[in-house]
């Protein structure tokens, strides 16, 4: 499946455009709150592997509605070295279907679903849904490394 490109703001102070990054694979992985617990054990996660994925030729984009600040703020809090893009309007959250409706406590909203995709030359090989935030760094690795 093609991968759907989008333009969003990063922490590197630079606009990302999907489809003009040049990496051999583009993990971009979609988490509902910047500070909150699953969302830093995942990114966490991601940033403790980076070396790893850099030496199989990824690049590592984690993707929120929260704002570029607040971005930034926990990016640097959480010592990043990849960068974070805000999709303050979810335009990228929507055509990668991860913005959609859950269930909490018996209510019904609509949030983010935290999903991971891997993009090789703009197409789609992997995606994961509803991910468990502990462990996941390391089972997309494994796929890389496998594929």
């Amino acid at each position: 499946m093609k991968a759907p490109n989008f333009k969003l703001s990063s922490t590197s102070g630079k606009i990302v455009e999907l489809s003009k990054v040049k990496s051999k694979f583009i993990i971009i992985y979609f988490y509902p709150k910047d500070n909150t617990s699953g969302c830093t054990i995942e990114t966490n996660d991601f940033n403790k592997l980076l070396s790893k994925f850099e030496k199989l030729g990824c690049t590592i984009f984690g993707i929120s509605k929260d704002s570029l600040e607040s971005h930034e703020k926990w990016s640097k809090k959480l010592n990043l070295k990849f960068e974070l893009l805000a999709d303050e309007d979810k335009t990228s959250l929507k055509a990668y279907k991860a913005w959609a409706k859950k269930k909490f406590m018996g209510r019904e909203f609509m949030g983010t679903v935290r999903s991971t995709f891997i993009i090789e030359k703009n197409k789609i090989i992997k995606e994961w849904r509803n991910v468990k935030a502990a462990g996941h760094a390391e089972e997309v690795l494994d796929f890389i490394k496998n594929y």
